[in-house]
């Protein structure tokens, strides 16, 4: 029997796609070093991250960012007009805290460190960008990847993120990003590489 095509159209994630999203999204996070040390018990690990990308999703993107899927992968971006919005506040951070049990005061002086550092000038930030396992190389990742530039070369901004995997790297390079810096997490935690793109004119692309 012929395998169904999995379709890598854009278009925007809708808070009933919650579920399907949080599914992808852990997947496609298991084997990343920071979310292994959130949650680092392999058996239960699929569950919290779930769990936790519902939540960012339903209660902070989904509300002030533009969330953008495709069959098999998923993008979270955030304007300059939303950053502030898109922060999680004190109810998200206990629900989050809840998911992370033991690991949340790791998580708190993760995105502490992170507020501290991050970019002053107005930029476009891409928050979350994950495809399934089971679909990478087949342009899912590609796909998501260039709707938050696009709109950032036409305002005349930059675009930032951060990658907490090493052999990410180069894919995110191919797409015009430069490694600006690389931290440790606090207590021993794993790299994060702070990354930037610059705004290209349209004779640049």
């Amino acid at each position: 029997m012929a395998r169904m095509p999995i379709r890598k159209t854009l278009r925007t994630a809708a808070v009933d796609d919650a579920e399907q999203i949080a599914d992808v999204l852990a997947r496609a996070f298991d084997d990343d070093p920071m979310m292994a040390w959130f949650f680092p018990d392999a058996a239960s690990r699929a569950e919290g991250l779930a769990r936790y990308f519902a939540t960012i999703f339903t209660r902070r993107y989904g509300r002030y960012g533009v969330c953008e899927r495709t069959d098999a992968g998923v993008s979270f971006w955030v304007s300059p007009e939303g950053q502030d919005k898109a922060v999680p506040d004190a109810e998200t951070l206990r629900e989050l805290e809840d998911i992370l049990g033991d690991r949340a005061g790791l998580f708190r002086e993760a995105v502490a460190a992170a507020a501290e550092h991050g970019p002053k000038e107005p930029h476009w930030y891409l928050a979350v960008v994950g495809a399934d396992p089971a679909a990478r190389g087949r342009g899912h990742g590609a796909a998501l990847l260039r709707s938050g530039p696009a709109r950032a070369d036409a305002a005349g901004l930059p675009v930032y993120l951060e990658s907490s995997k090493e052999s990410n790297l180069p894919f995110y390079e191919h797409f015009g990003f430069t490694v600006l810096a690389e931290a440790r997490l606090p207590h021993g935690g794993p790299a994060v590489w702070a990354m930037r793109r610059a705004p290209r004119t349209p004779d640049a692309v």
